[in-house]
């Protein structure tokens, strides 16, 4: 199986000096996901929670919204030609009864951000597929103080970031800040499906009272993501995009960006965040 780092030789200069060193690099690999087996579709990851990285990525997708959907995940021997097992492709067998859904136009409508349609479909088709609407009842309350923890705890959390430099991070925190599940990877929808993957995998979905921490950008895709899984709170330490704010805004979701110590930004359900009226100024 493919490692999560690998090493290469590297020519360094440092203030006219050359030598020759290893390099610690995060491996990157291509995984392909078929869904009873028939191909889906092929995403670049990290090596490592292959089975958590389908489900989440099939919970984006609408296809599963409890472990009851899901039979099981199984690497697919004879993956070559020779016949060997590369682990770079998964087969994910749904439960009986589980209705699939068209997936090729469910992507083409609202999972790639630059597919060109218009935002409106895009928030419509998110809105009316999600099995898991945003109902934090009673609602989760976080304050500014809390928030600006978490990037640190996220950062802390990091393991293979602290070798390679090269690694998204996603992480899941209580109402409390505490921390429930952290994964990195290239790619930060993926590191996010591996998040909410697993979650479906010990029955935990919806995820109504979480903050969901990106290391990155909120895209449109990480905050459906987000939304498909029930979360209430996305944080992220850069910005959002214009659709993220409107899909937040659309659904219910609290959003916040360039999270950046003491600093932050609401775009989206400020009413979770407990504010002092006083030092609110426009």
């Amino acid at each position: 199986m493919g490692r999560v780092t690998e090493r290469r030789t590297v020519i360094r200069i440092r203030d006219g000096a050359v030598s020759t060193r290893p390099d610690t690099l995060v491996a990157e690999e291509p995984l392909e996901i078929r869904l009873n087996g028939k191909p889906l579709a092929i995403t670049m990851r990290t090596p490592g929670d292959d089975f958590a990285l389908a489900a989440g990525f099939l919970v984006s997708e609408g296809v599963l919204a409890a472990a009851s959907d899901l039979r099981n995940i199984v690497y697919c021997a004879g993956a070559t030609a020779d016949g060997s097992n590369t682990y770079n492709v998964v087969d994910v067998a749904t439960a009986p009864g589980v209705e699939i859904p068209d997936i090729t136009l469910e992507r083409n409508v609202y999972t790639t951000s630059s597919c060109g349609l218009c935002g409106k479909a895009s928030l419509d088709a998110v809105r009316t597929t999600t099995r898991h609407p945003i109902a934090d009842t009673p609602p989760l309350r976080v304050t500014p103080e809390l928030l600006s923890e978490l990037p640190d705890r996220l950062r802390a959390a990091q393991r293979v970031f602290d070798r390679t430099g090269g690694l998204h991070a996603a992480a899941l925190f209580d109402e409390h800040g505490e921390l429930l599940d952290v994964r990195e990877d290239v790619g930060r929808h993926n590191a996010v499906d591996k998040l909410v993957g697993r979650a479906l995998q010990n029955g935990d979905l919806p995820l109504s009272r979480t903050v969901l921490m990106v290391s990155g950008r909120a895209s449109f895709e990480l905050a459906q993501k987000a939304v498909m899984a029930g979360i209430p709170v996305l944080a992220a330490v850069s910005a959002p995009s214009s659709l993220a704010v409107d899909l937040a805004a659309e659904t219910g979701m609290t959003l916040v960006g360039f999270l950046r110590g003491s600093s932050m930004n609401v775009y989206a359900g400020e009413e979770r965040i407990a504010l002092r009226a006083a030092a609110v100024r426009a």
